[in-house]
C-alpha cells in the first residue's frame, strides 16, 4: 500500500479509506472528500482523500507517526491545489563528480536530494504517465534508457548487432557518439509542456507536472557549508522520481525524420550508417546537420569535445564529419555505457579493463578486511568484484582463450584467499563453494537473454537478431545435431 497509515501504525483501517486506482492509502474516520485526479485520455480520475490523524502515537516497531501524519496532509494539499506543496520544491544538491577531476566545477554534477514525501508524490504521477506511455507506445523503440525491460545491455547488442552484420559483409560503417551538454539541467519548461501535451496527456497532468516544475529551488550542500537558494529556471530535477520520464518524453523526437539507425540512452545517442560511397557519407552528414538544428530548436547544445567518430570496415575511407561549424574528431576506441569498443570490434580491451579493474577492487579487499572466512568473502565477492566482470558481458563476451582465462584468473585469486581452500584445486573450491566458473556463468546469462528475445519480453524490433529455423522432426533434428549441425 502506498502511504497506508493504517496498516504503519497497527490500527485498523476505517472503512472510509482513500483509493488510488483500486489501492486503499489510508484510513480517517473524518468524512472524505473527493478531488479530481490526473487521467491519461482525458478523463479525470476520481479520488476519495481523507484528512490525516492529528495525533498518532509511536507503533510497535518504534517508529513516529509524525512523519506519515506529514506525508498525509503534503498528499491532501497536492491533491486539492493542483500542485505539490511548495516545501517539497525545495532540494539540496550534492555535488556529483562524473568525470576528471573534482576542482573544476564543470565536472560536478546538481544531483538533487528531495524528500521522501516529495518522491511518493512524484510516484503517483509517474505511474499515470508511464501507463499512458506503454498503453499508447509514445516513446519510440530506440530509447532504451528508463525504459521497460530495456537496459545498457539491450542497447549494445541492438545496435552492433546491425553494425556486425554490415561490416561482415563487406560494408564500410561510419558511427557517431553523441553527447548532449547537460542535457537533463537545460531542458526548457515551455517546450517540455508542449511535448506533454502532443504525447496525449490529458491537461490536468500537464498542469500539475508544470507547477511541479516551476518555482523550485535548490541550494548546494557540501560538508557542513551550503549556498544560498536559487530558483531553477529550466531543466528536470537529476535525483527526481519524475525527471527521467520527462526527459524521455522530451528527446523522443530526435530521431525524427533521420536516415540512418540511431538508437539512445537517455541523452547518450549513437548514428550509425554504411559509409560505402560518397552519397552514403553524405547521408550520415544530413542526418548530424538535422540533429544540430533539433538541439537549436529545442534549446539544447552538444558537447563537441566528446562526440566521437568510429569507422569500422577494412575498405572504410576515415571519412571526417562536422557538426555544426566544428569538425568531429576520430576515434579508434571509445567507452560506450562503459563498455570499451574499439574500430576493430575486438573484445580483448574490455577484458583488459573489466579484470583490471576487478583486481584493484580485489586487492582492496585483500587489505583491508582481516577475516578469510567465506561467509565474509564471498558475499564481498559477489558484490564488489563480480558485477565488473559480467557487466553486459552478453554483448562483449570473450572469444580468445587468453581473455577467457585473465577473466577467469580474478576468481582463481578470489576463491583461493578463502581460509581453508588454499591448497585445493579450482574446480574443488568451486564445487565446496557452491560456484560456477564464469564460463558456465556466461553460458546460462547468454541461455537467459536469448529466451527473452526470442520470447519477445525485450521488444519486437530485438527479436531480429536471432533467426529461428525451420521446424523439422524431432528425428531430423537429432541427427543433425549428432551430426555437428550447430544451427
Amino acid at each position: 500500500c502506498l502511504l497506508c497509515l493504517g496498516l504503519l501504525t497497527k490500527r485498523k483501517p476505517s472503512s472510509t479509506s482513500a483509493t488510488w486506482n483500486g489501492r486503499r492509502i489510508g484510513g480517517n474516520p473524518i468524512p472524505n472528500r473527493e478531488t479530481s485526479c490526473p487521467g491519461t485520455l482525458g478523463l479525470s480520475k476520481r479520488i476519495q482523500v481523507p484528512r490525516a490523524r492529528s495525533a498518532t502515537p509511536k507503533s510497535t516497531e518504534g517508529t513516529s507517526g509524525s512523519y506519515f501524519r506529514t506525508t498525509g496532509n503534503y498528499l491532501q494539499e497536492f491533491l486539492e491545489n493542483g500542485r505539490s506543496p511548495s516545501r517539497l520544491e525545495e532540494g539540496e544538491c550534492g555535488p556529483y563528480l562524473q568525470e576528471g577531476k573534482k576542482e573544476r566545477p564543470k565536472q560536478l554534477r546538481p544531483v538533487s536530494l528531495t524528500s521522501i514525501p516529495g518522491k511518493i508524490l512524484e510516484k503517483i504521477i509517474k505511474e499515470v504517465v508511464c501507463e499512458h506511455l506503454e498503453t499508447n507506445a509514445v516513446i519510440a523503440n530506440g530509447q532504451h534508457g528508463f525504459t521497460k525491460n530495456k537496459s545498457c545491455q539491450t542497447n549494445l547488442i541492438s545496435f552492433f548487432d546491425r553494425v556486425t552484420s554490415w561490416v561482415d559483409t563487406g560494408n564500410a560503417v561510419d558511427v557517431a557518439y553523441l553527447d548532449f551538454c547537460k542535457a537533463f539541467d537545460k531542458v526548457p519548461h515551455d517546450l517540455l509542456a508542449n511535448k506533454l501535451v502532443k504525447c496525449g496527456l490529458d491537461k490536468t497532468t500537464v498542469r500539475w507536472i508544470c507547477n511541479w516544475l516551476s518555482e523550485r529551488t535548490q541550494r548546494v550542500l557540501t560538508n557542513a557549508s551550503s549556498s544560498s537558494w536559487k530558483e531553477v529556471t529550466s531543466g528536470v530535477p537529476q535525483g527526481s522520481v519524475l525527471g527521467p520520464v520527462l526527459f524521455n518524453i522530451f528527446i523522443n523526437d530526435l530521431d525524427e525524420g533521420l536516415e540512418g539507425t540511431i538508437i539512445k540512452f537517455a541523452d547518450d545517442t549513437k548514428l550509425g550508417g554504411i559509409a560505402n560511397t560518397p552519397e552514403d557519407r553524405s547521408r550520415i552528414q544530413n542526418d548530424l546537420d538535422r540533429l544540430e538544428r533539433w538541439a537549436k530548436t529545442n534549446k539544447m547544445k552538444f558537447n563537441r569535445d566528446k562526440c566521437k567518430i568510429l569507422h569500422f570496415g577494412r575498405k572504410n575511407g576515415n571519412q571526417r564529419y562536422r557538426m555544426g561549424d566544428a569538425w568531429l574528431d576520430s576515434s579508434v576506441c571509445e567507452k560506450d555505457l562503459g563498455v570499451l569498443v574499439d574500430n576493430k570490434l575486438n573484445m580483448s580491451q574490455q577484458c583488459d579493463a573489466a579484470a583490471k579493474k576487478a583486481n584493484g577492487i580485489l586487492a582492496c579487499i585483500n587489505r583491508g578486511i582481516a577475516s578469510r572466512s567465506r561467509e565474509v568473502m564471498l558475499p564481498l565477492y559477489s558484490a564488489l568484484v563480480r558485477p565488473h566482470l559480467e557487466y553486459c558481458v552478453q554483448f562483449w563476451a570473450p572469444q580468445l582463450k587468453g581473455d577467457v582465462d585473465k577473466l577467469e584468473s580474478v576468481q582463481r585469486r578470489a576463491t583461493k584467499m578463502i581460509k581453508g581452500l588454499e591448497n585445493k584445486p579450482y574446480e574443488e573450491r568451486l564445487k565446496e563453494l557452491g560456484m560456477f566458473s564464469l564460463q558456465k556463468r556466461r553460458l546460462r546469462g547468454d541461455m537467459i537473454a536469448m529466451y527473452k528475445y526470442v520470447k519477445g519480453v525485450i521488444g519486437k524490433r530485438e527479436q531480429a537478431c536471432f533467426l529461428l529455423p525451420c521446424r523439422l522432426g524431432h528425428g531430423t533434428m537429432a541427427s543433425n545435431y549428432r551430426k555437428g549441425d550447430s544451427t
